[in-house]
């Protein structure tokens, strides 16, 4: 398999343009997890060239980030480990906290957590604007200049609030929802990314899994896993989304021989300066990511995705409900 690569502002090494997203891998809101099959999955993803690892404090309160740092110790040079900031948590649930006394914190856990002694991409999760954007992006350019973080992002940002983060930080990522069913970056964000030389890191790359091709009308969801309450997976929309995914299988194998899962990532691929996060946390989950390389989509086949997207959906739904309060 030839992987593709991009390059991320401030990191030497070359960045795969799939990435493994580990918020499953945390178990929470996603049903739980099994450590020995996350670790399995990391250690396999790498295995394939796939390097990037994308990870967060909040997944699984610190489980996540202590399952990437086990399946990556003897193999940390082999990866480039991004991660987050500027959520906390508690007995009152999730809320956004971006100063600087929370952010020098935060870098110490994670960095134990990982068993490293710095984080390639550090990214702040969620835009907290009772705290200054210039204020925050200072702290952490204090911590690359003393090579904790090798280069800054932020997720969830807006262009006004990135203008505004620029100021006091040189930016090198971006990562906001995007996906075949989730658009709305192509207003402003994307274009933002393309005009200042970010690199985009597309999270939610197959929308909850429905754009894997296995899910049905039969497909429930255990525990606290977060589909029980997103809008997407909740009648009548389901069977539209549903319908959607059958329509894009079709014309993925009958043009390109491809399944609906590699249509997805490809059509992230194709849209720019854009790495695919791709969620798993078994080895099998990891099965077709070489079929999203080494081809492209034709304009003609953008197009009739549209159309066959504004056929089959006809009350679509962003992913705002993931959104943590403020503070």
């Amino acid at each position: 398999m030839t992987v593709e690569t991009t390059r991320i502002d401030g990191i030497a090494t070359p960045v795969s343009r799939i990435g493994l997203g580990t918020w499953a891998i945390g178990g929470w809101m996603w049903g739980g997890a099994d450590d020995t099959a996350s670790i399995a999955t990391i250690r396999n993803a790498i295995d394939q060239g796939i390097n990037l690892i994308d990870t967060a404090p909040v997944y699984g309160f610190g489980h996540a980030e202590e399952v990437v740092g086990k399946a990556l110790e003897g193999r940390r040079e082999q990866a480039v480990i991004a991660t987050k900031v500027a959520l906390e948590w508690g007995d009152d649930g999730i809320k956004r906290n971006s100063t600087p006394a929370r952010i020098r914190t935060e870098i110490e856990d994670s960095l134990r957590r990982l068993r490293t002694d710095r984080i390639d991409l550090y990214q702040v999760h969620w835009p907290d604007p009772r705290v200054p954007f210039e204020e925050t992006a200072a702290e952490l350019e204090k911590l690359r200049q003393e090579g904790k973080i090798l280069a800054i992002g932020v997720s969830n940002f807006s262009p006004e609030q990135m203008d505004v983060f620029g100021r006091a930080a040189r930016l090198a990522a971006v990562q906001p929802p995007y996906n075949l069913f989730e658009r709305a970056i192509e207003a402003d964000v994307l274009p933002y990314a393309k005009s200042h030389g970010l690199t985009v890191l597309a999270y939610g790359a197959l929308c909850r899994g429905l754009l894997s091709g296995r899910m049905s009308a039969s497909t429930r969801f255990d525990g606290d896993d977060l589909r029980n309450h997103d809008p997407k997976f909740q009648p009548p929309r389901f069977a539209q989304y549903l319908a959607a995914v059958g329509a894009l299988a079709q014309l993925s194998h009958d043009r390109h021989g491809k399944s609906v899962l590699a249509l997805a990532i490809r059509w992230i691929l194709d849209q720019g300066p854009t790495i695919a996060l791709w969620g798993a946390r078994r080895p099998d989950q990891l099965r077709g990511i070489d079929d999203a390389f080494g081809w492209r989509l034709s304009p003609g086949d953008l197009a009739d995705i549209d159309a066959l997207l504004a056929r089959h959906i006809t009350s679509p739904v962003g992913p705002e409900f993931m959104a943590p309060p403020l503070r």
